[in-house]
């Protein structure tokens, strides 16, 4: 698009600091080793056109690929992934194999315009059900004895067929109604949930630590519309910052629309008001007037018996709007410094107790009093590298867990939004957000002018998204197998089941699987997630999701129909949330060789003619080391010295986001702007629709001076701009012709009429589209900007992050394999070497 001299790469950022490798290694021409984004780019066209069929014995899109899937009893892979679609048939093939058997569970996943909607089934008296195993009746399910008996495809349990529900069957042992039941037809399903599947009130002990106006009647409780508490620190670093004001207009532009008439609280639901510092204000609100109840009890906080504090926004508009513009000005002097966020979250649960809902809390420090009071932590530079630093990612006061606890059981959500100019303590006040399944919003060393549009979205994308409340989760799976670990942010107190005080199309879990026994090759491997919710609008449902996968007894055809996006995902969230438990750097290294155990498993199996000199790696797995690697070094995981709340949120995020959103935070999404086509990123002129440009290698072997690159990690999107850039490019996107004079404060893209800057604004766009919500933009110039430190670091092929350099890191693994090739051992060596207590 724009002539420029020829220019040699730039040199490897002097901020940039890894590991060296040790040893001779033979010179690599950095473009023949395996590309990372070579499979994404190869597969995103093929589902432009094409629609995914979901019956099993096919290749499924990538989770990065745009598709469309046609659901033929079977669940999208939107909805679920496996790490393999050919199941082993024996725990020795899986072993031997060393992939493993995973799979990822997205249950609320919002899907394309031009699918079907899920399908909602009511049947008079609950879905049918296993007598035995108590799964829930899908299209793998088989019909006997003339249509009275169906048995189970995950344990084989024959169970008698209601009257209301019997169906003669077909010569094709098929019910005549066949057709016309969504729940024998399709993959995903939500079944309407009778008075039985309701949830049950909290029993209080004998010292309550919160007090209902209202105390709800023990036994179940009759699901209702979601409501939500907004409960905001306005402590004298809150007011001083901005953030009070900031939360105040998010929460403004939620319930009353922003200047584009955009309107996203829901209808049914109704909102109460909170403030907070080291007492608990409630706002009371009617039609024409508001006033405020102090509550300085906070280690038994109860919440007031007054109308007027649930209401419905466009009820009391006019009061409310008048209130939120008030809240920063009515506490603009004060010198109160302390807040006790454990005694608001649980005055907010005085509120929504016996309904359930969702808590959304705007916190600027660490709460210093109250219930989960914090003391100031030693430095973590003393922790660092050694036995201790598990101790940071672990709550320190079990006050928090409780509070954790008492949400889920009351059906309740948080999310949190934390704005520090210092330590905070994430891992502390995080767990309640992450224990409840909801969101920590991170915004450190905190700007209004910066982070304003930033909140306001995410707290938008808190209500546009599909979600659910007082959940239940539970995965089943055929004989022969079960599940052994669940990883994600949920509440477990049985190896079987998971809680959630709320769910939502943004979060994923992930199981790992485990042989009980051999599986019958001729028949399928299958497993289904059931989750148990309230709906926003207070219907209480089952949603169901259904997969039935080959079974094969030859390692080759395991590898061919490998998932390497549910792999890794595996990998990351095991590693992550092991930090708690064991030392980083021994992650660090277990991570390292089960890559390579994978990559082993493929050549003992499936190439062992081949020289032990030669790397091979199978097609499924050709980025592997490639995304091993970039985990390593990402923030939670990366051999640096940080801080313990950027690593805490990390973990949290990496937990919880969903496959797609896990993929481009581990690889980040690289485009130079400098070499778009005049007709790239822009709405073609037949069709109307946009073609957007392939992502770069992550190096700096691929940049150049005279450049400008954008890259997006799904947490922060960064405009890395060369010292010899043309001047016409920055004026076409940034109005300005002089590199010095260019503003690094920039946080939004000017909006220009030049073709450029409508081409990088759709691009940002359309990146902003995919995962719902806007980041944080920065613009760091060549060795003039802070944000190249950070941008350099997202270079994750490059030698960073305290870790080697792409090429060193296959040299690293390729060696692992061929030691354990001519000692005839395993990568990590006998057990007994690793933790050895002498």
């Amino acid at each position: 698009m724009y002539a420029h001299p020829s220019s040699n790469p730039i040199p490897q950022p002097p901020h940039s600091a890894g590991a060296t490798l040790s040893g001779f290694r033979a010179h690599i021409n950095p473009g023949q080793i395996p590309s990372p984004i070579d499979a994404i780019e190869q597969d995103r066209p093929v589902w432009t056109e094409k629609v995914y069929t979901t019956l099993p014995g096919t290749h499924a899109p990538l989770s990065t690929s745009d598709f469309v899937a046609v659901d033929q009893g079977n669940s999208s892979p939107k909805f679920m992934r496996v790490s393999t679609w050919n199941m082993p048939s024996t725990s020795r093939l899986a072993n031997d194999c060393a992939i493993p058997l995973a799979a990822v569970i997205q249950p609320f996943a919002e899907l394309d315009p031009q699918e079907e909607p899920v399908p909602l089934v009511e049947i008079e008296g609950g879905p049918p059900r296993c007598a035995k195993c108590r799964g829930y009746i899908n299209p793998w399910c088989a019909w006997v004895a003339g249509g009275s008996r169906w048995r189970c495809n995950l344990c084989s349990f024959e169970t008698e067929v209601t009257p209301q529900y019997f169906s003669n069957l077909d010569a094709n042992l098929l019910r005549l109604d066949h057709l016309e039941r969504p729940e024998l037809n399709k993959g995903t399903v939500d079944f309407s949930a009778t008075e039985a599947y309701w949830a049950h009130n909290p029993s209080k002990g004998i010292s309550p630590t919160y007090i209902p106006a209202i105390p709800p009647m023990n036994g179940s409780r009759p699901p209702v519309p979601m409501d939500y508490v907004f409960a905001i620190d306005v402590s004298q670093d809150a007011v001083a910052s901005g953030f009070v004001k900031v939360a105040c207009d998010a929460i403004r532009s939620v319930l009353f629309g922003d200047a584009g008439g955009n309107w996203w609280f829901p209808a049914s639901s109704k909102l109460a008001l909170v403030t907070f510092d080291q007492t608990i204000h409630f706002h009371v609100v009617n039609a024409n007037s508001t006033s405020m109840l102090v509550v300085s009890d906070i280690d038994e906080v109860f919440a007031p018996a007054l109308d007027g504090l649930f209401v419905h926004p466009l009820e009391c508009r006019s009061a409310l709007e008048s209130l939120l513009i008030s809240l920063p000005e009515r506490f603009e002097r004060t010198l109160v410094l302390e807040t006790a966020l454990g005694a608001a979250i649980r005055g907010s649960l005085a509120l929504l107790a016996g309904q359930g809902g969702q808590i959304l809390l705007f916190q600027s420090c660490m709460p210093t009093t109250g219930p989960g009071a914090l003391q100031p932590q030693p430095l973590e530079t003393e922790y660092f590298n050694t036995d201790k630093e598990k101790v940071l990612y672990r709550p320190r006061e079990i006050t928090w867990s409780k509070i954790a606890e008492e949400c889920v059981d009351e059906g309740v959500g948080v999310h949190l939004f934390v704005a520090p100019h210092k330590f905070t303590d994430i891992g502390t006040i995080g767990t309640v957000a992450s224990l409840s399944g909801g969101d920590i919003f991170f915004h450190p060393r905190f700007d209004p002018e910066r982070d304003n549009p930033v909140i306001a979205s995410q707290m938008q994308r808190l209500f546009r998204r599909n979600q659910g409340f007082d959940c239940a989760m539970k995965v089943r799976c055929s004989k022969g197998l079960r599940v052994s670990t669940y990883l994600g942010n949920f509440l477990q107190r049985s190896p079987t089941d998971v809680e959630f005080g709320q769910l939502d199309a943004d979060k994923a879990i992930t199981i790992s699987l485990e042989h009980t026994g051999s599986l019958d090759a001729r028949e399928y491997a299958h497993i289904q997630a059931a989750v148990l919710y309230t709906t926003v609008t207070g219907e209480r449902r089952v949603r169901v999701c259904n997969l039935a996968m080959h079974v094969v007894e030859l390692a080759g055809n395991v590898f061919q129909y490998a998932d390497m996006d549910t792999t890794i995902a595996y990998m990351v969230r095991k590693a992550t949330s092991a930090m708690s438990r064991k030392q980083t750097a021994t992650i660090r290294e277990e991570f390292t060789e089960q890559c390579s155990t994978i990559l082993l498993g493929y050549r003992n199996k499936c190439a062992s003619p081949t020289r032990a000199s030669q790397l091979i790696i199978p097609e499924a797995f050709r980025a592997l080391p490639a995304f091993t690697l970039a985990a390593l070094k990402t923030k939670p995981l990366k051999a640096r010295l940080i801080s313990s709340d950027v690593r805490n949120y990390h973990i949290h995020r990496i937990l919880s986001m969903n496959l797609r959103s896990l993929i481009h935070y581990l690889y980040p999404f690289v485009i130079a702007l400098h070499d778009l086509t005049d007709d790239i990123a822009l709405p073609d002129p037949v069709t109307g629709k946009i073609e957007f440009p392939s992502p770069m290698r992550a190096s700096y072997l691929y940049m150049k001076g005279n450049g400008m690159y954008l890259m997006d990690n799904e947490e922060l999107l960064i405009l890395w701009i060369g010292a010899g850039v043309l001047p016409k490019i920055l004026s076409d996107l940034f109005g300005v012709d002089d590199f010095l004079k260019l503003d690094p404060h920039v946080h939004r893209l000017p909006v220009l009429d030049t073709r450029l800057s409508n081409q990088v604004r759709n691009i940002v766009a359309y990146r902003e589209a995919r995962r719902g919500r806007a980041t944080r933009i920065v613009i760091a110039r060549q060795n003039m900007d802070a944000g190249e430190i950070e941008f350099s670091d997202m270079l994750v092929e490059d030698q960073n992050n305290g870790a080697n350099s792409y090429m060193d890191y296959l040299t690293l693994v390729h060696r692992q394999i061929a030691s354990a090739l001519d000692s005839g051992g395993s990568i990590s060596g006998p057990p007994s070497l690793r933790g050895s207590p002498w």
